[in-house]
């Protein structure tokens, strides 16, 4: 039997889910920073160069930079937000009770270039329509509770 969120949860819930929107949006943004500098490290042999003499936005090849070079900032913060990314999919993905491969799903939106977008979009969908039901259902185990509550009560006064 799968488990479903604790509706106690559901502030924790909601703040979580605004922490993996934000952070999914970054890290995919920053993943597609990622692969452009990647092609022109590799594919081309030069990399992303800042405020050097050639300029605002260069591309150097690696020895000759001067300036600040963007490409290693680059690769430096994409591991960073990725880090922050899998907390916020952690927490998430805990505070749902969700199964272990879908976080590996979600974690896999961050290494994958605009997986994160489309696993974003999902993820939101599903966790709002799944905290709807959970709120929708709220109120009736409420009456169920109190019903048996009252059925306990006079059931002693039958005997």
């Amino acid at each position: 039997m799968a488990l479903k969120p604790k509706l106690s949860n559901l502030p924790r819930i909601r703040s979580a889910l605004r922490l993996y929107r934000v952070t999914s949006v970054v890290t995919g943004v920053f993943l597609l920073l990622l692969v452009l500098m990647m092609v022109t490290r590799y594919g081309f042999g030069v990399d992303i160069e800042l405020n050097g003499p050639e300029g605002f936005l260069a591309l150097t090849p690696k020895d000759l930079i001067i300036g600040i070079n963007l490409s290693t900032i680059i690769l430096i913060l994409h591991g960073w937000f990725y880090v922050v990314y899998l907390y916020s999919d952690f927490r998430l993905w805990s505070l749902m009770r969700w199964t272990f491969p879908k976080f590996i799903l979600i974690a896999l939106g961050g290494v994958i270039p605009f997986l994160s977008f489309i696993v974003e979009r999902r993820v939101h969908a599903q966790t709002v329509a799944e905290l709807d039901v959970l709120q929708s259902a709220q109120p009736l185990q409420s009456e169920q509770t109190l019903h048996s509550e009252q059925n306990e009560e006079t059931t002693p006064l039958a005997k």
